[in-house]
Order: structure tokens, then C-alpha cells, then sequence
């Protein structure tokens, strides 16, 4: 199985912001982010980040696909 962040990006769009925005308010790393961007998986501790930042939760922004 692969993971995806396709649904990460469409509540970007949703909320009217840019992946720089979603970097500065989580505090991410530009590999980190460089990783979102290729679907490769994350920390939990990234998610976590990302979560928090966003007021979601982690199957609002990924998911399991088959490869």
C-alpha cells in the first residue's frame, strides 16, 4: 500500500491556502514538505503537526491506496 496526501492539498484549496502557508503554520521542514509533495511517507510526529495547524485529523489529509 502507498499513501496519499491528495486530500491534504484539496483542504488547502478549500481554505484558501498555499502549501509556504501550511510550512509556516505547522513549522514544517522543506523536506518534509518536499515529501508530502512525492507521497512519501511522514512521521507521525509531521502528521501531528499538520493536524494541529489545521484543526483536523489524520484521514482528512491522507490515505492508504493500493499501489
Amino acid at each position: 500500500m502507498a499513501v496519499t496526501y491528495n486530500k491534504l492539498w484539496h483542504l488547502l484549496i478549500d481554505r484558501g491556502m498555499k502549501k509556504k502557508d501550511l510550512k509556516e503554520a505547522a513549522g514544517l521542514t522543506s523536506h518534509a514538505m518536499m515529501k508530502l509533495r512525492n507521497n512519501e511517507d511522514i512521521t507521525t510526529q509531521t502528521i501531528g503537526k499538520i493536524c494541529k495547524a489545521l484543526g483536523c485529523q489524520a484521514d482528512d489529509i491522507m490515505e492508504f491506496v493500493e499501489k
